[in-house]
């Protein structure tokens, strides 16, 4: 288990999870440092030791469920009293107002929570209509470069409109809000809780890249 390499994760794939962490810990990974990375935990460490702010014992998946609760409350008129960790989102977010809804809990919360997508039919259709394009250029360029086009303006209006949700319950929002906006999650964003850092990121990278947990250990290598 100490020497499980995680193989099947594509370096794009990790860059684009990176701008996502920086983001939530508002750091900047800046040239090649972390071109001597070559374990999880040594990852880990890095970022915890990028974070230049106080360290607080709190815990950030609990204050990110107040606020959200909070949210929830002031926006929607629910009394914040009947609100738990377990409350199902559809009761919350009927589908044919679930779009104006959740834009009155992001602008209350101050940033996205990005829990709608469009269908996956819709996604699914418009990636085939772009590699079909892609190799339509070697043929007919100005076929595949309009098939080019509309997928990506398929893929922009998509997510517009997109009113599909895969979270169950409030909880899974206030520790997806954990992950993505970890500090803007806490009560104070001028602070941090060390020991959780580790934890977080290793929900991040389980979820992002449908990795056993198990498997992330401190040893576990980038290859």
């Amino acid at each position: 288990m100490t020497d499980y390499e995680l193989k099947d994760i594509d370096s794009e794939d990790i860059g684009d999870l990176l701008v996502k962490v920086e983001t939530s810990f508002d750091i900047k990974f800046v040239g090649d440092e972390l071109v001597r990375i070559t374990t999880f935990g040594q990852l880990c460490d890095h970022i915890v030791n990028k974070i230049q702010l106080d360290n607080s014992a709190d815990c950030t998946s609990q204050q990110a469920f107040y606020k959200l609760r909070e949210a929830i409350s002031s926006t929607l008129q629910i009394d914040n009293k009947t609100i738990s960790t377990d409350f199902r989102l559809s009761d919350i977010l009927p589908k044919q107002s679930r779009r104006s809804r959740t834009k009155k809990m992001e602008k209350h919360l101050g940033f996205k929570l990005n829990i709608l997508r469009p269908p996956h039919w819709v996604t699914g259709t418009l990636a085939i209509i772009l590699v079909v394009s892609l190799f339509g250029l070697f043929f007919n360029w100005q076929i595949g470069l309009l098939g080019i086009v509309f997928s990506i303006a398929g893929f922009w209006f998509a997510n517009k409109i997109g009113n599909e949700i895969d979270l169950q319950t409030v909880g899974q929002v206030a520790e997806k809000m954990t992950r993505e906006n970890y500090l803007k999650s806490r009560r104070n964003p001028n602070t941090f809780n060390k020991k959780e850092i580790e934890k977080v990121l290793t929900e991040w990278f389980s979820n992002y890249f449908d990795i056993d947990k198990s498997k992330l250990t401190k040893d576990a290598k980038f290859v």
